[in-house]
């Protein structure tokens, strides 16, 4: 079996090499960390964790990274003996995971899934724990983790019908995987039931709810002054903003020709666009310049930049970390990936800040979190363009429904918090003997 899966992830990773090197040029700093991801680590990650008890938590990236830090703050104070350690596999991950968390958390890169790298990680961090944020699931990692017996850990795991079935045709490398999790900390029922049929042990999953509503923090400080950057482009303080966030190809285009119709309408109208991967904006910028849009790329946006009134219909936003600040000046808010590409991407930060929301058909990596915005009148979906045209009309028009969409939203959002510490309460209870853990304080 092990043997199978070496080779086809071998013949995996080389063929698709070029892709993933390419979009890891584009990002830029490529080469930063490069070593670790070979599970060659350098001295201050050594020094770091030397004869220290050392929790290690995988986060795949942005996303991920988000619920990450939300879920340290809430673990730190339950394991004060121990280190911990954050690994990401993208280099925006990793700017977030420097951005947001201290210094006393150390940072790495993932290793790749050869044995030979992996062995090296593993031997090198001795990593008493490990937690992986969702269903990253690396063979050769986790085998080599449950061969030296350390607890393994799933949090926020959820399971699409598209994931469940791949995980089942392969099930003679993946079934034993999930068997050997100490704790899976599942979404919804769904997810857990499909967990319990790929594999997992019953008394192992446990229905903690989504993260992702946790890592909104709800009243954080923002810290890009958007009213000031947006005065700076010359757009105007009563402007309504539409803002595409997390968008995906073509996204950005049909949102942009939605934007030119609509200001014979509504004047005011300035958008922001905010792709999901910022290395696509010399990309979008090329498709908007050839529908005529007058845009600015926010990395562009200096101290120095003062534009006359009316000089932009558009920001294209080209740098990473911002998205939350941006939306806090939404008038509507489109979630991306939902028109043109599958799967989508979280409502619940847009939510969180109770701004009227829509998004396309292609919602199936959130499917219970959409259900539970649709039932609670707390967003809106559309099938197509022109029903994404039809309800933004509707939306910049009626502030009351703007209003009642909002408010909602938020409302779901403050009724399904609480699975950090659930999770966190799934994790110690399973590791109560561990000397790296405490119970929690008792009340009197």
């Amino acid at each position: 079996m092990r043997t199978i899966y070496n080779i086809l992830f071998s013949i995996f990773f080389w063929l698709s090499s070029p892709y993933y090197f390419l979009r890891m040029w584009r990002r830029g700093n490529w080469h930063e960390g490069f070593g670790e991801r070979l599970g060659k680590y350098p001295t201050r990650v050594k020094s770091a964790i030397t004869n220290g008890h050392v929790i290690w938590i995988h986060a795949v990236s942005v996303g991920e990274v988000n619920v990450c830090t939300q879920l340290i703050k809430a673990l730190e104070p339950r394991v004060p003996n121990a280190r911990i350690l954050v690994s990401t596999t993208t280099t925006t991950g990793m700017g977030e995971l420097q951005r947001k968390l201290p210094s006393r958390i150390v940072k790495i890169f993932y290793p790749f899934d050869f044995r030979k790298c992996v062995q090296r990680a593993v031997g090198t961090i001795h990593p008493e724990a490990v937690i992986l944020v969702e269903a990253e699931i690396w063979p050769n990692f986790l085998w080599r983790v449950r061969e030296r017996n350390i607890p393994l850990f799933l949090v926020n795991a959820r399971l699409s019908e598209r994931s469940f079935r791949g995980y089942k045709r392969f099930g003679f490398i993946f079934r034993s995987i999930f068997q050997g999790f100490t704790g899976i900390g599942a979404q919804t029922e769904a997810d857990a039931q499909r967990l319990k049929d790929i594999g997992a042990r019953p008394e192992a999953v446990h229905v903690v709810g989504s993260l992702k509503y946790d890592a909104v923090q709800i009243g954080e400080r923002i810290l890009t002054d958007i009213p000031r950057l947006l005065k700076r482009l010359g757009v105007p303080e009563d402007a309504q903003i539409l803002i595409g966030g997390s968008t995906h190809a073509g996204e950005e285009t049909i949102l942009a020709e939605i934007a030119a119709r609509l200001r014979a309408k509504f004047p005011r109208l300035f958008l922001i666009l905010v792709p999901r991967h910022f290395e696509r904006g010399r990309a979008v910028g090329d498709e908007l310049k050839k529908i005529g849009v007058k845009f600015m790329y926010r990395s562009e946006v200096t101290n120095s930049v003062k534009l006359a009134p009316g000089s932009l219909e558009c920001l294209l936003v080209n740098t990473t970390g911002e998205l939350k600040s941006f939306y806090e000046y939404a008038t509507v808010v489109f979630v991306g990936k939902s028109l043109t590409a599958e799967g989508g991407q979280s409502p619940i930060e847009p939510a969180g800040l109770a701004k009227p929301m829509v998004f396309g058909p292609k919602m199936q990596n959130f499917a219970a979190i959409v259900n539970s915005f649709l039932t609670q009148k707390g967003a809106l979906q559309v099938a197509n363009a022109a029903e994404l045209e039809t309800e933004i009309t509707r939306l910049l028009a009626n502030p009351a429904l703007r209003l009642e969409l909002g408010r909602n939203a938020l409302r779901v959002v403050k009724e399904n918090q609480g699975a950090i510490e659930r999770t966190v309460d799934m994790i110690c209870d399973q590791l109560h003997d561990s000397d790296i853990f405490v119970a929690p304080p008792t009340v009197a």
